[in-house]
């Protein structure tokens, strides 16, 4: 089983950065791919970056040279670096561990781009 609980939403103005923090509990955590979703109001959630040991990550093109994903494994802490936010990036993002075919979930942290 896997626990997790994201934090480090808010309101930002564009331009503006913000770091989202996923902390896990659970001896698993670190053999998972771990991942960011988002979803805004009106549309389905969307994978916005991916990072897998042995794989290396990836990052859905809207998101490309903003976001960055990295992981501390001995803080059981899954990390999204958000720069130069836009307005379209307001959502509530999600952390995610998949093994295999099971996906754990954290209760999600709401993003605000605006002015």
């Amino acid at each position: 089983q896997v626990q997790l609980v994201e934090s480090g939403g808010g309101l930002v103005q564009p331009g503006g950065s913000l770091r989202l923090s996923c902390a896990a509990s659970g001896s698993i955590f670190s053999g998972c791919a771990k991942n960011w979703y988002r979803q805004a109001p009106g549309k389905q959630r969307e994978l916005v970056a991916r990072i897998h040991s042995g794989v290396g990550t990836n990052y859905a093109d809207s998101v490309k040279g903003r976001f960055t994903i990295s992981t501390d494994n001995a803080k059981n802490t899954l990390y999204l670096q958000m720069n130069s936010l836009k307005p379209e990036d307001t959502a509530v993002y999600y952390c995610n561990c998949r093994i295999g075919v099971v996906d754990y979930w954290g209760q999600g942290t709401q993003v605000t781009v605006s002015a």
